[in-house]
């Protein structure tokens, strides 16, 4: 019998654990202590006085990111149902929303919500309604969730066609209803396939959570014009935000890429 040559192993099996991308993280994190250090005026300060931004875009990225998982499951499901208006009313909803900028859509959900739910009020004479005030955090989260859920949905649904359709019937042949397919079969498949989209969904919603800014939410987008106006400096507030978001970028994406490794279908 021929022993296995190490050498030929797999492409896979000689690949290195260490992701060489990293390294590029790495040196935009050293250009960020490198300025800091060589001009604590003003990088120092521009730094502490963004810090708490960068929480605030972190937090909202988290929590946006997590509803539109869960929001873009739901409409997938629903423009997949054969019920024709359950599908036509989530299919009129996803075209809608992609065809209006994210931009409009913060803004509506700032400015001309909070109104259209006072004149509500008014109408219904409820004093809560009458006098109900836009919260900026809740409204950015809001306005992200609804406008990234129906590009998520077109992912999800994307994936789940991708299975093919003798999975489903295979499952209910085993006596499963059909959210059990979906719950056991279906779905665990299609993750594996929409994992690569869905990371470059959350990097992309992470990058537009910048627009937050124009609805008086503190992120890192705001922070920095806020230090530029109050020190007349337009340059030095804007390399170190850029990079702050290079990094943030850069360390999703590489989180995403080991996941695909970690769940990748060998073929």
């Amino acid at each position: 019998m021929q022993t296995a040559n190490p050498s030929q192993a797999s492409p896979n099996a000689r690949k290195t654990s260490i992701d060489q991308w990293w390294l590029l993280v790495f040196a935009v994190i050293a250009l960020i202590v490198i300025l800091v250090i060589a001009q604590p005026n003003p990088y120092q300060r521009i730094l502490i006085f963004v810090q708490d931004g960068v929480w605030v875009t972190l937090r909202t990225t988290m929590i946006s990111f997590v509803l539109v998982l869960i929001l873009g499951l739901v409409v997938a499901l629903a423009r997949l149902s054969k019920l024709w208006l359950l599908r036509g009313i989530f299919t009129i909803y996803v075209e809608i929303i992609r065809g209006i900028p994210v931009l409009v859509q913060l803004l509506f959900w700032y400015f001309a919500f909070p109104p259209i739910i006072q004149n509500l009020g008014t109408s219904l004479n409820s004093p809560a309604l009458i006098n109900y005030k836009a919260d900026p955090n809740f409204m950015a989260i809001l306005g992200l969730t609804i406008c990234y859920a129906a590009y998520m949905s077109e992912v999800y649904r994307a994936g789940i066609q991708s299975i093919p359709k003798g999975q489903m019937e295979a499952a209910r042949s085993l006596g499963m209803t059909y959210f059990q397919a979906m719950r056991y079969v279906i779905l665990p498949q299609a993750i594996r396939v929409i994992l690569p989209p869905v990371g470059n969904e959350f990097i992309t919603l992470l990058k537009d959570t910048s627009l937050i800014s124009v609805v008086a939410v503190s992120d890192l987008t705001r922070r920095g014009r806020e230090f530029m106006a109050s020190n007349f400096i337009p340059i030095q507030p804007w390399i170190m935000v850029s990079l702050l978001y290079l990094v943030m970028t850069l360390i999703s994406a590489r989180v995403v890429h080991y996941i695909e490794q970690k769940t990748k279908i060998e073929r």
